[in-house]
């Protein structure tokens, strides 16, 4: 948390914290959310008041110096694709049965990589919304939240997208010339959606053909949510 804040003052980071009420404070919390910089886990953070355990990118866990400036901030990088949604699902819901807040950016690598206008949002990978089915835990909110930028500065960083390659030579984005953008944000909106609680005896219905409209609606839920709110911020 402090550190998180810190980091926005340095920077000259303006938040502006919406839908409050939203947040749940007795349960554990699966935190959805569009994705365009890398402050993004930051702001979040220190936007929600609750130290956040995100999930991150693979390479972020191969590159020296920043495996541990994202392990200090509580993420926790993904394993290599054999083994990622295995180790995703493991460890998300070790940290959730401990009531711990998980963050995940479903729209994965690509904006990351391609600069979008703030208001718009990808497609949903469904990895969370299985995890959010399969997790014993007693009452489960999923949070949607969007990050509206509204003043915002990009800028070209020292990275070159196939030095990433490097290290994480199976994620296609990176086999590509020129650099890895950065998103800097000056003044954004934090918007919390509608949280969908998942309840032990729905969870019981995670099965077959059923398990997957299950996931399919919980993901179009969020994603509907999400673009939904910054359609309104925009």
């Amino acid at each position: 948390m402090q550190i998180s804040q810190g980091l926005l003052t340095a920077l000259g980071t303006r938040m502006f914290l919406h839908n409050e009420d939203r947040i749940p404070t007795r349960s554990a919390v699966l935190v959805v959310s569009n994705h365009r910089s890398f402050l993004d886990p930051v702001i979040l953070t220190a936007a929600l008041g609750h130290p956040i355990r995100f999930a991150c990118h693979h390479y972020m866990g191969q590159v020296p110096v920043l495996k541990d400036v994202v392990t200090t901030l509580g993420a926790f990088p993904l394993q290599e694709p054999t083994q990622r949604s295995q180790h995703f699902l493991h460890q998300a819901s070790q940290l959730l049965q401990n009531q711990e807040m998980v963050g995940v950016f479903p729209e994965g690598a690509q904006p990351m990589v391609k600069v979008t206008s703030p208001n718009h949002i990808g497609s949903f990978h469904r990895g969370f919304a299985h995890l959010a089915w399969r997790v014993p835990v007693e009452n489960l909110a999923i949070l949607p939240v969007a990050i509206a930028a509204f003043d915002e500065q990009i800028i070209r960083s020292g990275i070159p997208l196939r030095l990433l390659n490097w290290f994480d030579p199976s994620e296609p984005l990176f086999d590509r010339p020129g650099w890895h953008p950065m998103v800097l944000y000056k003044r954004t909106n934090i918007l919390v959606g509608r949280p969908y609680w998942i309840k032990p005896q729905q969870q019981q219905q995670y099965r077959g053909k059923q398990a997957r409209e299950l996931v399919a609606n919980l993901t179009a839920y969020c994603e509907s949510e999400i673009a939904n709110l910054l359609q309104k911020s925009s």
